[in-house]
Order: structure tokens, then sequence, then C-alpha cells
């Protein structure tokens, strides 16, 4: 099965959507959509792919997928053991997709919160975030990303960069998200 689940993943992430039963034909090398329709059926069964509410193939949760080998010691060596599962990465970052987008830093005034330039936040859509968060604001017209502080009925927007000064509302303030995670490529 793991044959034609690779040639599968390989087919979407090419062309973006799923193959035809006649693409998948000349994939799996067979001869009949019969044929096709059973190895279909099984990876709807095994949760490699899905059906949509008309009946659309849809890639599954594997898709996404990477393996997940176990934990690694960051202080002294330790050995690694092999463990075979895997982890979508997509499903680990994003608890709701649809209150989900996600944003690339623009400066550095959050470096001491290990946010910089260029990297990747994932941002959850929310009018409200408790002290101390990291949000996506609206102060006065501007975006910005900082920490919300707060005081009594009082709120202001922390950066995490002494080079930079507290952000106080003049006339309006609104969060817009919540940061619930960064990415950053090496």
């Amino acid at each position: 099965m793991n044959q034609y689940k690779n040639k599968i993943i390989y087919f979407y992430k090419k062309n973006r959507r799923m193959p035809t039963y006649s693409e998948m034909m000349v994939l799996f090398d067979l001869k009949s959509k019969n044929s096709v329709s059973k190895i279909v059926d099984k990876m709807i069964n095994g949760g490699l792919i899905l059906k949509d509410k008309i009946g659309k193939l849809i890639p599954g949760d594997s898709f996404n997928s990477i393996p997940l080998l176990g934990s690694i010691k960051a202080g002294f060596p330790s050995n690694v053991e092999e463990i075979s599962n895997s982890l979508s990465i997509e499903n680990y970052l994003i608890k709701d997709k649809e209150e989900t987008y996600l944003l690339e830093v623009d400066g550095d005034s959050m470096i001491d919160a290990h946010i910089k330039d260029g990297d990747i936040v994932i941002a959850q859509k929310a009018n409200t975030a408790n002290n101390d968060e990291i949000v996506i604001a609206q102060i006065d017209g501007e975006f910005t990303m900082k920490y919300l502080k707060k005081d009594g009925d009082k709120l202001w927007l922390q950066p995490a960069n002494k080079l930079f000064k507290p952000m106080y509302p003049k006339y309006q303030f609104e969060i817009i998200a919540v940061i619930k995670g960064v990415i950053r490529k090496y």
C-alpha cells in the first residue's frame, strides 16, 4: 500500500490536486478503474485520503506529516531510539485553521522574545488576549506585533527589545490576533 500512497502524495505535491481515477490507473500501472477503486477504498479506510461532502477525494492528514523519531537531548548526548510515528506540523501548530493565518515578521522589536526579522508567525484571530501574550494589534491606525500589557483598565503594547519604547494608544486600540507559534528557517 505504501507504494500507492507515495505515488499519490508525489502527484498531489506536484499538481496541488488529487489524481483522477484515470490518472491513478497510469500512476499505479493498473488496467481497470475497479482495481483503482479497491485501492482508494483501502486508503480511505486507512485515513490516507478522505472524501468531502460531495464525494470528491481530498488528502488526509498524513499528506502533511513528517516522521517523529522521538526526542533529542539539548544537554548531554544520549542514545536515540527510532519511533515510527509521524506528526502533521500543520495540525501540531494550528488548532483552528479557519481562524489562523501566517505573517512574515518585518523588524526586530520582538528579538528578545526570539522572534526575528524574516520569521513567520502563526496568528490566530482574536479580539481579546491575556496579559503578556504576544498579539497583533491595531493601535492608532497602525498594525504591529508586541506583548500585550494590562494594568487595570490601561492597555499598552510592550516590545521585546530594549531599543524600542512601549506603545500607548492615543485614539484607538484593537487586538486582531494572538501569536501561537514562530517558524524559522536556518
